[in-house]
């Protein structure tokens, strides 16, 4: 699948017309039990909402949102750089919502999703970026790109079948 798969950033005028596709991939891995801030049942009207704030950030300059599509379009992965920070941080963003469909793990799509976020920030002068995990896997990934665990926080969120889960910090100097 990595050899016929686009990154690309999504602007705020064009964002609407992909809301469908990241709502379906939001849902897909809700369902397939990512703590990513939702319970289950997710309601469709929900995860359209959150998108439509996502692109409400990106309209007013405090989000970058990147998708991966497959050789058809489809919406496979997606992940966000966070530059809304505090007037003695302009130099920090936070990495969020890295989403990757069940169907598309596995095949390199998080990493080059992390690789271009990570390029998207250096273009935006940001030199300190941070994220948390709830995901084995994507620990495992986060530590191959040279990401630095900070340390583990124990019940900290919840899954969303409402399990308690433990969320690890990691930060990145670029």
């Amino acid at each position: 699948m990595t050899s016929t798969l686009a990154i690309r950033r999504l602007e705020a005028a064009e964002a609407g017309d992909c809301i469908d596709g990241l709502t379906n991939l939001l849902l897909d891995c809700v369902e397939g039990g990512a703590s990513v801030s939702f319970m289950l049942p997710l309601e469709r009207s929900k995860a359209r909402s959150f998108w439509q704030g996502v692109f409400d950030g990106i309209g007013r300059g405090e989000r970058t949102l990147l998708v991966a599509e497959d050789e058809d379009g489809t919406i496979v992965g997606t992940v966000q750089l966070i530059t809304a920070m505090p007037d003695n941080q302009p130099h920090r963003a936070d990495i969020a919502k890295l989403l990757v469909h069940r169907q598309a793990r596995k095949s390199g799509v998080g990493r080059q999703l992390m690789l271009a976020i990570e390029e998207e920030a250096r273009r935006q002068q940001r030199t300190v970026l941070v994220l948390d995990t709830a995901s084995p896997d994507a620990e495992r990934l986060y530590e191959r790109l040279g990401w630095q665990r900070v340390g583990v926080v124990p019940n900290y969120a919840l899954m969303p079948d409402g399990a308690l889960c433990a969320t690890t910090y990691y930060y990145k100097q670029l």
